[in-house]
């Protein structure tokens, strides 16, 4: 909740808003697997891959495939079980 709430903070249109929010959900549904099933770990990642997902959309196109699949290979690369 905290990941998704952290996203509609961000200053973005609605329409980009939209985008980030598929996105970050994609790239969740792909990394979830790799996260303890302890509910600390799973809102520390998402709040981390949430915050990936921001970094993303202010360096470059907001682009759903893009951003989804940077967001899994940063958060992948950095991530810590």
């Amino acid at each position: 909740m905290r990941a998704r709430q952290l996203i509609g903070g961000a200053v973005f249109p609605p329409d980009v808003l939209n985008v980030l929010f598929a996105a970050f959900d994609d790239a969740w549904h792909e990394v979830m697997g790799d996260v303890s099933n302890r509910a600390g770990a799973i809102d520390a990642a998402r709040l981390r891959l949430a915050t990936i997902v921001l970094s993303l959309a202010k360096s470059g196109p907001i682009e759903h495939a893009r951003i989804k699949q940077a967001a899994v290979d940063a958060f992948r690369a950095h991530y810590i079980p």
